[in-house]
């Protein structure tokens, strides 16, 4: 009876000695830095929020002052925008700009060439959510012309 009460218990106990504890970190371990000019134009700020340890799924925080913006990019998993501040512009190769503010999210598909970024009177600010794919999550392309974004 005393066995059966002990291997009892340690079946009870098991799973939770096994299992993982949930982690917090704060903004200032997270970091960030500006964003390349070679990537953005404008001054851009990304700050990493996860990343791709949950099937390949990352996040960043990125802030756009206004007039700026990413340059034309692709991802091979696709991308979702969640404005958490502010108004700014997204736009599909092709179409017209369309304007994003707090509370929207954006869905851009798998391989869907496009730029994101803050009004030219406003800032913004969003996660990005991306997935890897062959070891990537975004093609970058040329920048955004000055032409494109005040059209």
């Amino acid at each position: 009876m005393k066995m059966t009460l002990a291997a009892l218990a340690l079946s009870l106990t098991a799973p939770a000695a096994l299992a993982q504890q949930m982690t917090q970190t704060t903004p200032l371990e997270r970091g960030g830095q500006i964003g390349s000019p070679e990537t953005f134009t404008g001054t851009v700020f990304v700050a990493p929020v996860f990343g791709p340890e949950m099937n390949d799924v990352s996040a960043g925080e990125v802030t756009f002052l206004p007039g700026a913006r990413s340059a034309w990019h692709t991802h091979p998993v696709g991308q979702y925008l969640v404005v958490t501040a502010g108004t700014g512009w997204y736009q599909e190769e092709g179409a017209d700009k369309q304007v994003m503010r707090t509370g929207d999210v954006v869905f851009a598909p798998a391989g869907v060439n496009h730029w994101h970024g803050a009004t030219a009177g406003t800032s913004v600010t969003h996660y990005a959510i991306q997935a890897v794919q062959d070891g990537s999550a975004v093609t970058w392309g040329e920048l955004v012309t000055d032409e494109d974004y005040g059209s």
